[in-house]
């Protein structure tokens, strides 16, 4: 769409009624429809594990380290994306990347080699939902929000993160009556129905409509659009090299890297198989996921609500240590039936499972500026570095030692480290330092 600078708009460029929901809030809806036909099939590779492996024979390790490159790409992208979008819009890079997770989940079904497996699961459906990834959900929030930000973070992020478990009973159904090739195919007829609803509606930025960003004053103006359009891969790499001159991005990078490892690497790849190993059906354990799902619905909405009125630093350092205790008593809780021990670890690591996003959004927004979004992305890269190795690893203890307890100890001690981390976060400035 044509861009508009910021000279060229009046104070009030578009009068609305004051019955009218600010169009922010139109903006976040689309992005969440967006960001959770995206997730469907990053669901899909836990729940096909077993299929796979009694169809090719190939083993938890092989399919790890597929699963292992869609979630470094997955991370990865996800700066360079949040750059390209500054650089030619939010709606071509999302539409693009809708595409190629239709591309990479469609083709599947023609697939007989492990590299087809690496090349579409791996690469073509990495590099699309990378780009539809978190630095997505914060490039969204810095742009169209001042005020609610934790919050709309929130919400978005469990869009992503819910929908990634909410489809998992369906696809195991789908995938045990019908064979794993049809819920493949509906994946890829989901994303291509979300292109449309992008294409019509997910605006670039506030400016661009004539408008300012919700929650804008004088004391906090809406970013301008000149600002933000410098971005480019080039500029991703510029960020980068300065925001890791200063030790806060270390400490909030390792964190994320170990909450990848403890969900999306972990439980999220391993925990269907896991359960299968223990005698329990794999739609059940695909069900008790999808009920992680709904829960981090509430959990994440609720830590976004927090993020605005609490020390993220707190809540960062009480996320992860709650969440290393619930690991280190999971390899007790396993077995053929989903008992009340097991639905309270269900129950709470859902509400835990993306908490940490919204703390550590707002606090690259407030150490970086107008470089946060960039930022979150490569704190995100490492959070998905950390879901690649532990999806690697997880499949490579299952070969060697025929169980996952070892790797569900590891994880849960990284995540005490993970507190620690976030604990030694200093109190951010009262101005972010720009790069």
């Amino acid at each position: 769409m044509p861009s508009v600078t910021d000279t060229q708009l009046a104070p009030e460029v578009r009068k609305r009624p004051s019955w009218l929901p600010h169009r922010a809030w139109l903006i976040a809806a689309i992005t969440f429809i967006t960001l959770i036909g995206a997730a469907g099939f990053r669901s899909v590779p836990g729940v096909l594990m077993e299929p796979l492996n009694a169809e090719f024979g190939w083993s938890h390790g092989t399919i790890g380290l597929a699963v292992s490159i869609n979630l470094l790409l997955f991370g990865l992208i996800s700066p360079f994306a949040a750059a390209l979008m500054d650089r030619i819009g939010i709606q071509r890079v999302v539409s693009a990347a809708l595409l190629l997770v239709a591309l990479g989940s469609g083709l599947t079904i023609m697939m007989d080699q492990v590299w087809q497996l690496m090349l579409l699961w791996g690469v073509l459906v990495g590099v699309g939902t990378g780009s539809m990834s978190m630095a997505f959900v914060a490039t969204v929030a810095s742009r169209w929000f001042i005020a609610r930000r934790g919050l709309v973070t929130g919400v978005l992020t469990a869009a992503g993160a819910a929908g990634q478990l909410v489809f998992l009973p369906l696809i195991a159904y789908l995938s045990e009556n019908y064979g794993w090739r049809v819920p493949s195919i509906g994946v890829a007829v989901l994303a291509l129905a979300v292109i449309p609803l992008v294409l019509l509606w997910l605006h670039d930025h506030p400016h661009a409509l004539g408008m300012e960003a919700y929650g804008a004053s004088d004391t906090q103006p809406t970013p301008p659009r000149a600002a933000i359009a410098k971005g480019s891969a080039g500029r991703a790499v510029e960020v980068l090299r300065a925001a890791a001159r200063r030790p806060v991005f270390w400490l909030l990078a390792g964190g994320f890297a170990i909450c990848g490892a403890s969900t999306n690497g972990l439980i999220g790849t391993h925990f269907v198989p896991a359960a299968h190993d223990h005698g329990m059906p794999a739609t059940t354990a695909a069900g008790l996921l999808a009920i992680v799902g709904i829960f981090d619905i509430a959990g994440t909405i609720a830590s976004g609500w927090l993020t605005d009125r609490v020390d993220p630093r707190v809540l960062l350092a009480t996320y992860y240590a709650l969440r290393g205790g619930s690991l280190l008593v999971l390899p007790a809780l396993l077995g053929p039936d989903a008992a009340p021990p097991m639905w309270a670890f269900i129950i709470f690591y859902g509400l835990d499972w993306v908490a940490t996003v919204p703390p550590t959004v707002v606090l690259c927004q407030r150490y970086f500026g107008m470089s946060g979004p960039i930022v979150f992305g490569w704190v995100f890269a490492s959070h998905q570095i950390g879901a690649a190795l532990a999806a690697l690893g997880a499949g490579v203890i299952r070969d060697a030692s025929g169980a996952y307890t070892l790797a569900f100890l590891i994880s849960g001690g990284l995540c005490f480290f993970a507190a620690a981390l976030s604990w030694a976060i200093r109190r951010p400035p009262a101005v972010p330092h720009e790069i």
